[in-house]
C-alpha cells in the first residue's frame, strides 16, 4: 500500500481489518501506526483473533450496524474490558441489506433487474453516500465517533458489516483531517476490494438466484462514490474540512496531536 499504510491487523475472521497508520501527510508527517483501526463486523472473531486485538491495545470499538443487520450476523465477540459503541448509520430507505435481503431468495430475474440493472444499483450508491453528508440523523453517529477518537487514549476500532461504505466514510474523514492527501484516501477506501470477503460468493452459497453482475456496484467500493460524499459536502458547505469542523464539530488539531508522527 502507498505510504505504507493499510497494513492488515492479521485477524483470521476479518480480511478486511487495518491500519489507518503509516499514511503520509501533505507536510510530510505520519499517521502513527496502532490507534484508529477499521474493519468488518467482528461477530466471527476467533479465540486468536481475540488474543490479536488484546495485543493491539484495542479498548474502544464502534460499530455503525443497525440492529437488523446485528440480528441477522450476530453481535460482536470482543475480548473483555473492550467498551462496546452501537452507533448505528441506517434508515429504512437507505439500508443496502433491507434491499438486497429480497432480491436474493426471489428467482425473478425480472425484479432484480428493475431493481439494480441499469445503473440503478449504482445510483442507490451515490445516493447513500451523499445521505452520509446531507441527513442530520446520518452525521450524528459519524461526529460522535469522531470525537471518540479524539478523546481516546487507547486505539479505537470501527467498524459496519462489511468495512467499506461508513466505515470507509469515517476513515475518509479522519484521514481528511490529518491532512493526509486525497488521492491516498481513495487507495485507502478501494483497497477494500482487495481485502473483503466476496459477499456476493456468499449469497450464492446459500443457494441465491441472483445475477452475482447486478449485486457487484452494491458490495464493491468504487471511486464514484466515495467522491459523492465529498462532492455533497463541497456543494453544502464548501469544503470537506468545514464540514468536518462547523457541522461535525470534529477538531482537527486535537486529532493531529493525538495521532501523528
Amino acid at each position: 500500500m502507498a505510504d505504507n499504510g493499510g497494513s492488515s491487523l492479521g485477524l483470521e475472521s476479518a480480511p478486511n481489518a487495518r491500519d489507518l497508520g503509516g499514511y503520509k501527510t501533505a507536510d510530510g508527517r505520519s499517521v502513527r501506526p496502532g490507534l484508529v483501526l477499521r474493519t468488518e463486523a467482528l461477530h466471527q472473531l476467533t479465540d486468536a483473533d481475540q488474543a490479536r486485538l488484546r495485543a493491539l491495545g484495542v479498548r474502544d470499538v464502534v460499530d455503525f450496524r443497525g440492529a437488523p443487520e446485528i440480528a441477522m450476523s450476530g453481535e460482536d465477540l470482543l475480548p473483555d474490558g473492550v467498551s462496546y459503541h452501537h452507533l448505528p448509520v441506517v434508515a429504512e430507505d437507505h439500508d443496502i441489506y433491507t434491499l438486497i435481503a429480497p432480491l436474493v431468495t426471489d428467482p425473478d430475474p425480472a425484479l432484480q433487474r428493475q431493481v439494480l440493472g441499469d445503473g440503478r444499483a449504482e445510483a442507490i450508491m451515490v445516493d447513500l453516500y451523499r445521505w452520509f453528508v446531507s441527513d442530520a440523523e446520518a452525521r450524528e453517529p459519524f461526529a460522535r465517533a469522531l470525537h471518540l477518537v479524539e478523546r481516546a487514549e487507547k486505539p479505537v476500532l470501527f467498524h459496519c458489516t462489511a468495512g467499506k461504505d461508513r466505515t470507509g466514510w469515517l476513515a475518509a474523514l479522519l484521514l481528511t483531517a490529518l491532512d493526509v492527501p486525497r488521492e491516498t484516501i481513495l487507495a485507502d477506501y478501494l483497497l477494500t476490494n482487495e481485502r473483503q470477503r466476496s459477499l456476493a460468493d456468499l449469497f450464492q452459497g446459500h443457494g441465491s438466484p441472483i445475477d452475482p453482475a447486478l449485486l457487484a456496484p452494491l458490495l464493491d467500493v468504487r471511486a464514484p462514490y466515495l467522491e459523492a460524499a465529498f462532492d455533497q459536502a463541497d456543494k453544502e458547505h464548501g469544503s470537506v474540512e468545514a464540514y468536518l469542523t462547523d457541522v461535525l464539530g470534529a477538531d482537527p488539531d486535537r486529532l493531529r496531536a493525538r495521532l501523528l508522527a
